[in-house]
């Protein structure tokens, strides 16, 4: 009885290891993220790796997915998010993953974890559908050694953030990120920012910047990334690229003459991008850097001040009129608030009506101070051309990247970006509106972040390459989130395979989580 219970085994066995391959993709439209013209194929897999494309008709599998009238491409790379913020909550990533993202970045705008190893361990614990990778923060950096002080470092704290710099680039940061706009990054000079910079040149890394401004200095702005560039001798990638407040419109032209200009003298300089006409960030972008140095009790205490309440009354006013405001408290939405979730979801303008004042700069900014008071929020700031989205978008050097956080599913009123960017490129840019090729649009989205960041093996469907796979119909994809109602998933994307496995399948996530972290170039160098 034994013997005949060995042998079924065996034969199970055997029957196992006659197949080809572990999973088959069949009759799919190829489009491989080079930018090279789609082809009709097959594509085998094996483990975590693409092992054959072409014709396997004749092969055997253990899941056979029929793409036939589908786009089968590499999975997406977000080469900017803050994700961090949802992660631990929503492992599964549903709002990425339902996008066709295979492939997040975090430790943007000059804020990441800290320290690296120990986070990276943290995400391998936790498991995770997406791969992963960070960015050093220089702001979280410089935090660490000199608080939200507003001075240039001693010799002996800029030797100390040189040293962090080098070790989190040791434990596997992809490069260092600033956010020049923001404190503490606002308090540094081009020179330490190129100090650290060159330390992350070294380990072969990449200097990603919220620039210190996005609005009437943009041009200067964009001239001092280049510059870190040239001085580091490292590669720079203007980070979520845009030109903000209504006067400055149309100065793309003159910032992507710029980058060109830099990439004809040996500058490797690359952009990322979201498809939107609003940007997301703090309450906090409305303050002068100025009045936050020392951090929030400081803050607190100059609101109260006479002599410097006004002066920051002034400031935000003039952000609402010439920056992020659009020209009118109206395009400033609270996207979250903590403390008081009766905010979410409605501007300035509306809660100074709330309130019986008259919805003008001025009375704006008195809601400004009450939000700081109370604890803060996220709001979503109206205040970009899309003429501007569309040219910056169609330049060779920019890659698609949502900069959203992980939104867990019904809370707050966030930035649609964060389900929906890469299938608003895929279905409004490209299908209905022809901005980009479908070819194009997908390099942007897979091996041009994969090659800027320095990400092996991914971004391309290629033999020896990993499965991060997606297959998506591009007669239906689209995204469906609004600003007025953002929580609705994609639609559109059929199968995703992150390392070989599935995770998306007949468009719902399956709950599979094999995503893996993405050490950078100087890990363990």
């Amino acid at each position: 009885m034994r013997v005949i219970q060995l042998i079924i085994i065996f034969c199970i066995l055997a029957s196992c290891s006659n197949t080809d391959f572990d999973i088959v993709i069949r009759n799919g439209a190829i489009v491989d993220g080079s930018g090279d013209e789609m082809y009709k194929s097959d594509i085998g897999i094996i483990n975590d790796q693409i092992i054959k494309i072409g014709d396997l008709s004749k092969h055997s599998s253990k899941i056979s997915i029929d793409a036939t009238n589908l786009i089968v491409s590499p999975g997406f790379i977000d080469s900017h998010t803050h994700a961090i913020r949802g992660i631990f909550d929503v492992p599964t990533a549903e709002s990425s993953l339902l996008q066709g993202v295979t492939t997040l970045t975090d430790g943007n705008d000059g804020t990441s974890p800290y320290p690296i190893d120990e986070h990276y361990q943290q995400i391998e614990h936790t498991k995770i559908s997406p791969n992963w990778a960070v960015f050093v923060g220089q702001g979280t950096i410089r935090e660490e050694v000199m608080g939200l002080e507003n001075r240039d470092p001693t010799d002996s704290e800029l030797s100390k953030m040189e040293m962090l710099v080098k070790e989190a680039m040791e434990e596997g940061a992809l490069g260092i990120s600033t956010g020049l706009f923001y404190v503490p990054g606002s308090f540094s000079s081009t020179n330490e920012v190129i100090s650290l910079s060159k330390i992350a040149a070294r380990y072969g890394g990449i200097y990603i910047s919220h620039m210190r401004d996005e609005a009437v200095d943009v041009l200067k702005s964009v001239n001092e990334t280049i510059n870190i560039g040239k001085e580091a001798k490292i590669p720079v990638q203007i980070t979520h690229h845009k030109i903000i407040g209504k006067d400055n419109w149309g100065l793309s032209y003159e910032t992507l003459k710029l980058v060109d200009n830099a990439i004809e003298e040996g500058v490797k300089v690359s952009i990322d991008q979201y498809p939107y006409t609003a940007s997301q960030t703090s309450i906090r972008a409305l303050i002068p850097q100025w009045a936050q140095a020392g951090g929030r009790n400081n803050l607190l205490a100059r609101i109260d001040d006479p002599d410097t309440r006004q002066l920051i009354i002034d400031e935000i006013i003039k952000r609402i009129l010439f920056d992020r405001g659009g020209g009118h408290p109206k395009n400033i939405f609270i996207s979250k608030s903590s403390w008081d979730t009766s905010m979410e979801g409605k501007n300035l303008a509306e809660l100074c009506i709330e309130r019986n004042l008259e919805p003008n700069p001025y009375n704006a900014a008195m809601v400004v101070f009450e939000i700081i008071k109370g604890g803060g929020a996220t709001a979503v700031y109206h205040a970009i051309n899309s003429d501007d989205v569309d040219k910056i978008m169609q330049h060779p050097m920019t890659s698609i990247a949502s900069d959203g956080p992980m939104t867990v599913f019904g809370v707050g009123s966030p930035h649609p970006r964060t389900y929906g960017t890469f299938t608003r490129v895929l279905g409004r840019y490209v299908r209905d509106r022809n901005i980009l090729s479908l070819e194009e649009a997908i390099r942007k989205m897979t091996s041009l972040p994969a090659q800027v960041l320095s990400i092996n093996k991914r971004g391309l469907l290629k033999k020896g390459y990993f499965a991060d796979i997606t297959i998506f119909d591009p007669k239906t994809v689209i995204d469906k989130a609004t600003f007025e109602e953002p929580h609705q998933y994609a639609v559109g994307i059929n199968t995703v395979l992150v390392n070989g496995v599935i995770v998306v399948e007949n468009g719902l996530h399956n709950g599979n989580r094999p995503g893996r972290v993405l050490r950078g170039p100087g890990y363990n160098l």
